[in-house]
């Protein structure tokens, strides 16, 4: 009897620091959701990496963003001839590059052969390196093979509707990556765009990425209340341009349940103003300028 009780005893403890363990697995879990998806907290979004203090969207900014202890890098993706995701903000090269074209009409061996650095340092002179010179625009799959899943990755479909294929290309490398594991916390990967319809093509593939629908900038009024529910039906979130995003805009925002990112602050006094009012993040270029908002 006493040894029958022993192993019971036993068999009991097992299952309780079995549980323990998940439970504790659980509430990390937790924590880290409350990081990236809470409505009380506050995000700083690397817009395009660090981009005041080196090239946009190049493994260089997003990495300068990540020591600078960003909550996610923002990556703009277009898609080349051939079919493969960069990081790249306009539909052309010309911008960012020493080469002039539109991307969709490009193979990635032309995209690689540019030199997407040595704008920025005939920009920004006080800030420029040597080290940019020659740099390289990213792949997608070069970003995610970087950083892993040490980094929290913030994407918008550019054009989509000239990229056949695009969000079934993006959610292909976020499976390979095992960035949208169930081991990962939510919020890991955010999809945004301008438009619903790639939107509402990536919840039909997948329906647990949260989604940010981003507001045209040239419409002034505030949504109806019965829009911003057409939102929450697909999305988490809206992102809006701070010229637009007043106290009224992201009070009728949040009263839909939904998040408020506005775009592109780097003013501290603009950046503790929207926080104020209840918005829930920023996309910034100049980290340094708004860190203490976290």
């Amino acid at each position: 009897m006493v040894i029958k009780l022993k192993k019971y005893v036993i068999v009991l403890m097992v299952v309780m620091i079995c549980a323990a363990v998940y439970l504790l697995g659980y509430a990390g879990k937790n924590d880290q959701h409350s990081a990236l998806l809470d409505e009380d907290a506050f995000l700083l979004i690397a817009h395009r990496g660090a981009s005041a203090i080196a090239p946009e969207h190049t493994l260089a900014s997003y990495q300068l963003a990540m020591d600078m202890d960003a909550d996610f890098i923002e990556i703009d993706l277009q898609m080349t001839q051939d079919g493969v995701l960069v990081a790249l903000h306009d539909d052309t090269v010309d911008r960012t590059t020493d080469r002039s074209g539109k991307v969709a009409e490009m193979d990635l061996v032309d995209i690689k052969r540019m030199d997407a650095g040595s704008w920025f340092n005939a920009e920004k002179p006080d800030r420029a390196k040597d080290e940019y010179v020659g740099i390289q625009v990213p792949t997608l799959e070069e970003i995610f093979t970087a950083f892993g899943d040490s980094a929290n990755y913030y994407i918008e479909t550019k054009q989509p509707d000239e990229s056949e294929e695009m969000e079934e290309n993006l959610l292909e490398l976020l499976d390979q990556f095992k960035l949208l594991e169930e081991s990962q916390p939510d919020g890991k990967v955010m999809i945004q765009s301008f438009s619903a319809d790639s939107l509402k093509t990536i919840r039909q593939l997948d329906n647990n990425i949260p989604l940010i629908q981003l507001m045209d900038d040239f419409e002034q009024v505030i949504p109806s209340s019965e829009t911003f529910e057409l939102y929450r039906e697909y999305a988490v979130g809206i992102g809006v341009s701070h010229r637009k995003a007043d106290e009224a805009y992201i009070a009728a925002a949040r009263e839909a349940g939904l998040l408020v990112h506005p775009f592109v602050v780097d003013k501290l006094a603009e950046g503790e103003k929207l926080k104020s009012w209840g918005a829930t993040g920023i996309f910034t270029n100049d980290l340094e300028a708004v860190s203490s908002l976290k």
